[in-house]
């Protein structure tokens, strides 16, 4: 698989988004490389693609990078605008730099349809790191905490709310802090409100997470939440953390895999079946997962 073009990895890439379970399973990579992970959350409107079009230029100047930027689907069509290509365009042309816009489809946790195995296909296909940007996301979406190795939560001045909302859900993930648009008054105010939460907030981790100030006006900023990245992947590897976030997400991407599968067996239920006493309806659906693999 490093051997595939561009064009070619797009179009395995968007067989995995429309893929089945079963098709899932015939065409994920056997065995990917470590590659590391780092991802971008936050709520809307904070300027995570921007922020992370800036951060994947900086980091592509000396390694072959791969993003994948989540937008949301309609509730109706399914269809997305895919709005981070038009405003990565800037990453056009960056040599060592791949990026791939998918609709996050049926899933309601920030991510994409058979996200996990786009990562293995593009981690398969040679990339050196990898660079996730989620849909916005709240207090509940928390998958994307086992798909990357350094979670950067980004928020912006005057976003206390929020925080407030966050602070009990993925506030308490995150291993980056960052204030972005940080040219905008309440900037400091917004970062020593995150610092007040971290205070009350029992954390038994060895790693502290660090508030950062990001613009990307700024280009020093964007360096330096750059190199924090890299402090903490070497905190990875030095406390022994990483092979429970390898563990995790090897977790999640089996469940995930489940959970479609349930979904697809009770959406193939006829109407007789539903209709009908729940114990014998659940016994039917147990039968068609089991024989799932069956020869």
């Amino acid at each position: 698989m490093p051997s595939l073009s561009r064009r070619e990895l797009g179009r395995r890439l968007s067989r995995l988004a429309d893929a089945s379970v079963a098709e899932v399973l015939a065409m994920a990579p056997e065995a990917a490389p470590a590659v590391p992970r780092i991802g971008l959350t936050g709520a809307p409107g904070v300027g995570k693609s921007s922020l992370a079009g800036r951060l994947g230029l900086l980091r592509a100047v000396d390694r072959r990078l791969g993003m994948l930027a989540v937008d949301p689907s309609s509730p109706l069509t399914g269809g997305a605008i895919l709005g981070d290509r038009i405003r990565l365009d800037e990453l056009a042309g960056a040599e060592n730099l791949y990026l791939r816009s998918v609709a996050s489809r049926s899933a309601t946790d920030g991510l994409a349809d058979n996200l996990p195995e786009m990562l293995e296909t593009m981690a398969a296909a040679g990339f050196e790191e990898l660079l996730l940007e989620t849909v916005g996301v709240g207090q509940a979406e928390h998958a994307v905490r086992s798909q990357v190795d350094t979670l950067v939560l980004v928020l912006m001045p005057g976003s206390g709310d929020t925080v407030q909302a966050m602070k009990a859900g993925i506030m308490e993930l995150a291993d980056i802090y960052v204030v972005n648009k940080c040219d905008l008054a309440g900037a400091n105010e917004m970062a020593a409100e995150i610092r007040r939460i971290q205070a009350l907030v029992r954390d038994q981790r060895d790693w502290q997470p660090p508030v950062l100030l990001t613009s990307i006006r700024q280009p020093e900023s964007i360096a330096r939440l750059s190199a924090t990245i890299d402090e903490h992947r070497a905190w990875l590897e030095t406390s022994g953390t990483r092979a429970a976030v390898t563990r995790e997400r090897a977790r999640y991407r089996l469940r995930l895999l489940l959970e479609r599968r349930v979904a697809e067996v009770t959406a193939a239920c006829d109407a007789r079946t539903l209709a009908g006493p729940l114990a014998p309806c659940f016994d039917a659906a147990i039968a068609a997962l089991a024989g799932d693999r069956k020869t």
